[in-house]
C-alpha cells in the first residue's frame, strides 16, 4: 500500500506539472496574439512557447512511463488513455504553435513590405520636391527671359532709331557740304570771274 501511495504522488505531481505547462502555453499563445510587435518580441514569445512544449512533452513521457509501471491494469489503462488525450491536445497545440510561427513570419513579411512602401513613399516625396524645385527654377528662368526679351526689343528700337538718325545726319552733312561747296564756288566765281 505504501508503494502504491508513493507511486500515486509522482503521478499527481506529474499531472499538476502537465496542467501547469498547459496553462503556461495557453497564456504564452495569448501573449503572442496580443503582441503588437516588434518582431524580436514575437520571436522571444515564440521561443518561450517552444520551450514550454518541450517541458510538456517530457512530462507526458514521464506520465506514460509511470503508466507502464503501474501494477493494476485498470490504473495502467486509465493513465495510458490520459497520456493519449494529452498527446492529442499537444498535437492541436503544436498546430497552434506552427500557426503562431507562420503568423509571426507573415507579420515579419508585412513589416518588411511596410518598410519598403515607406521608402518608396519617401522617394516619391523627394521626387515631387525635386520636380517642384525644377518647375520653380524653370518659371524663374522664363520670367527672366521675358524681361530680357523686353530689354532686347527696347535695344532693337533704340538701335533702329540711332541708325535712322545716323542716316539723317549723313544726309544733313552731305547737304551742308554741298551748300558749303556751292557757296565757295559762287564766291570764287564772283571774284575770279566778275564779268560772268
Amino acid at each position: 500500500m505504501a508503494a502504491a501511495a508513493g507511486g500515486c504522488v509522482p503521478v499527481r505531481v506529474c499531472h499538476q506539472e502537465i496542467v501547469k505547462f498547459d496553462l503556461e502555453i495557453k497564456a504564452a499563445v495569448q501573449d503572442i496574439r496580443d503582441c503588437p510587435g516588434p518582431l524580436s518580441a514575437l520571436t522571444e514569445l515564440n521561443a518561450a512557447v517552444k520551450e514550454k512544449f518541450r517541458h510538456l512533452r517530457g512530462r507526458i513521457q514521464e506520465l506514460e512511463q509511470m503508466a507502464r509501471e503501474q501494477d493494476k491494469e485498470s490504473e495502467k489503462q486509465a493513465l495510458l488513455q490520459e497520456v493519449e488525450n494529452h498527446k492529442k491536445q499537444m498535437l492541436r497545440k503544436t498546430t497552434k504553435e506552427s500557426l503562431a510561427e507562420s503568423a509571426s513570419n507573415i507579420t515579419e513579411s508585412l513589416m518588411s513590405i511596410s518598410r519598403m512602401m515607406s521608402q518608396q513613399v519617401q522617394q516619391s516625396e523627394e521626387t515631387v520636391q525635386t520636380l517642384a524645385n525644377s518647375s520653380r527654377t524653370i518659371l524663374e528662368a522664363n520670367e527672366e527671359f521675358k524681361s530680357m526679351s523686353g530689354t532686347i526689343q527696347l535695344g532693337r528700337k533704340l538701335i533702329t532709331k540711332y541708325n535712322r538718325r545716323e542716316l539723317t545726319d549723313k544726309l544733313l552733312i552731305f547737304l551742308a557740304l554741298a551748300l558749303f561747296l556751292a557757296t565757295v564756288l559762287y564766291i570764287l566765281k564772283k571774284r575770279l570771274f566778275p564779268f560772268l
